[in-house]
């Protein structure tokens, strides 16, 4: 039985299909197991909730271009580049769009450091 390194559940796999996570895979799952359990026990003790993510504004090439770097960083399970990606998204919103979150046109409200 198999079991991915952040934990989850285990399944069957075919040995000769096997090989050794690498350096890269092991760190990365490491990351994301901790960011999970941190933002699951600041919502759950803390009751903080995270904000919203940020909207790209349609038709802006550099909003397209963070919000496929954030797709991309969702589909390889990076929280952190996740992370950067909405906070670089948040800073070009503030300041090319004047703040307009994407939404309605309605202004941010979290800082945008």
């Amino acid at each position: 039985m198999l079991r991915p390194l952040g934990g989850g559940r285990e399944w069957q796999a075919d040995p000769a299909h096997i090989r050794l996570a690498t350096q890269d895979e092991r760190l990365s799952a490491g990351v994301r197991a901790v960011n999970e359990r941190a933002r699951a026990a600041a919502v759950a003790f803390l009751d903080v909730a995270l904000p919203p993510a940020p909207v790209p504004v349609a038709g802006c090439a550099e909003c397209d271009g963070l919000a496929g770097r954030r797709r991309a960083a969702r589909v390889a399970y990076d929280g952190s580049a996740e992370a950067d990606a909405n906070v670089l998204l948040r800073r070009h919103l503030a300041k090319e769009h004047e703040g307009v979150t994407g939404e309605g046109g309605g202004q941010a409200n979290w800082p945008t450091w």
